[in-house]
């Protein structure tokens, strides 16, 4: 299945807004796990807990990374960041790499052991936090061997699961707005995100080009195959 390049080319900016949006109301409806006079009804539900004080922490740790890594991503995937400021662009990338390998994925896993829904829900977490971590690691890669068509998947594969809690919200509220079974809505709007995100992303870039649409690749004079019987011409000073 190839999706048409118009296609592409008007859902990429509404997916991008959309993610910006969702990964706002999360953040903004996450203030309340900072309030250390009363519990946020997310902690309250699971007391209670052997260790409390490292759940919050966990939590808390899990909001900050997220906020920065999600919108930090949604700039990395700027083509406007990339031409114009390619600098920004390589050290934002250092730094939500740091976030998501030793921030948001230690803290997503150590939560998933609490999850609403038991082992599925579990199993589920882990599945689009270990998605995250490989595609990041294969990103950082493949940056730094300048193979920038793989940079730029690998780097759609964390945005995808970062994506996913938005998503995952998003179906919660229809489930709940049609009345669906609570336990059933939960896993499936977990579930179906991780698996769908993931395939989306290798849908659309086999489609897009292997070469970088900013990028020069065109070979350098000096790589030219030259007739050896010919004698060489040396370019004067400039």
């Amino acid at each position: 299945m190839r999706l048409p390049p118009r296609v592409l080319s008007v859902l990429r900016p509404l997916v991008l807004l959309a993610l910006a949006a969702g990964s706002a109301a999360i953040t903004a409806g996450s203030v309340g796990y900072f309030d250390s006079e009363e519990y946020a009804p997310f902690i309250l539900e699971k007391l209670p807990l052997a260790h409390e004080a490292l759940y919050v922490f966990a939590v808390q740790v899990h909001v900050i990374a997220a906020a920065f890594a999600l919108p930090g991503c949604l700039a990395l995937v700027s083509t406007t960041v990339l031409k114009r400021l390619p600098r920004l662009h390589r050290w934002l990338g250092r730094l939500v790499g740091l976030a998501v390998l030793f921030a948001l994925l230690p803290s997503g896993f150590y939560l998933s052991l609490y999850a609403k829904g038991g082992l599925a829900s579990t199993l589920g977490f882990v599945a689009t936090g270990g998605l995250m971590g490989v595609a990041m690691v294969q990103g950082v890669r493949t940056a730094r061997a300048k193979r920038f068509a793989e940079h730029r998947r690998w780097v759609l594969h964390v945005l995808a699961q970062m994506g996913v809690a938005v998503v995952s919200r998003a179906m919660l509220f229809a489930f709940d707005a049609a009345g669906a079974e609570e336990d059933f809505a939960y896993l499936v709007s977990l579930w179906l995100p991780v698996v769908g995100c993931a395939l989306v992303v290798e849908l659309v870039t086999r489609q897009l080009p292997f070469s970088l649409p900013w990028r020069n690749h065109a070979p350098p004079a000096a790589a030219l195959v030259v007739d050896p019987r010919q004698p060489v011409l040396r370019a004067s000073a400039s």
